[in-house]
């Protein structure tokens, strides 16, 4: 098993800057589960991607335009998605704004 975080307060984690030029912070994580915060800016993007686990995404804060496999809606703050196996799918901010993303299994790029 990796090393596990199980818990976490608000003022834990460290932000790290993302490819596209956005942020984010590992919450939680098990071998099975990761929660992952990202903060945008208004106009960020999260450019279109795919990768083998599946996510699943609460609009935390703000509002935004998400796109899965070629399908766009624009989601708000209390919105939520999911974006199955290896599926295209991005994001842009309409606002500034925080999603919350969860992965399964864990995205082991993330901890190195």
């Amino acid at each position: 098993m990796i090393d596990n975080k199980i818990f976490f307060r608000a003022g834990d984690g460290e932000w790290t800057e993302t490819p596209d030029g956005n942020r984010r912070r590992v919450l939680l994580h098990t071998d099975e589960l990761m929660m992952v915060e990202f903060a945008f800016e208004k106009g960020g993007v999260g450019a279109l991607h795919s990768h083998p686990h599946v996510q699943s995404s609460y609009v935390a804060e703000g509002r935004f335009e998400v796109t899965i496999d070629g399908q766009a809606q624009t989601l708000s703050a209390g919105d939520g998605f999911i974006v199955p196996s290896n599926l295209v799918h991005g994001v842009k901010a309409l606002e500034a704004g925080r999603l919350v993303d969860t992965f399964t299994p864990h995205r082991a790029d993330f901890l190195t």
